[in-house]
């Protein structure tokens, strides 16, 4: 059984309610509990912390760093620094908004990014890192 890791950035927790026209209306906790309900269905878990991910035999992470995107070089070496291979993760089209918001300090060092698809991006999320823990048909630009 592997575990993923999932983490949501700043205002994340408002989702549902944060501006339901660009966001949606499903709040963070239903998208957590959708995606740790399709783990478990592939026989993996899902936790929710960083540093102590290695040690907690964590493979794959899962990332929304919503306004981190754009501003944290401090998390981008945490991610670096504990060497897990992560998927970025945004409800928006980060690159149909406002310019400050297409740079990320962590696309380059992901193993692939999800943008603009809603809260499904974390579904999607999911059967990737699954894919990227080698399950069948894993994609081969997933790295692990």
């Amino acid at each position: 059984m592997a575990r993923l890791l999932l983490l949501n950035g700043p205002n994340l927790n408002l989702l549902g309610t944060r501006e339901p026209a660009l966001y949606g209306p499903t709040s963070l906790q239903t998208i957590e509990q959708r995606a740790m309900e399709m783990a478990r269905a592939a026989g993996h878990e899902l936790i929710g912390r960083l540093h102590a991910a290695p040690a907690d035999g964590v493979q794959f992470i899962i990332f929304n760093p919503g306004a981190f995107t754009h501003t944290s070089i401090a998390l981008r070496d945490a991610l670096l620094a504990i060497g897990l291979p992560f998927i970025e993760i945004h409800v928006s089209n980060v690159d149909a908004r406002e310019p400050f918001r297409r740079h990320s300090y962590f696309s380059d060092v992901a193993a692939g990014v999800i943008s603009g698809f809603g809260t499904f991006g974390y579904e999607l999320a999911v059967v990737a890192a699954l894919r990227g823990l080698g399950q069948p048909g894993k994609p081969s630009h997933i790295t692990t």
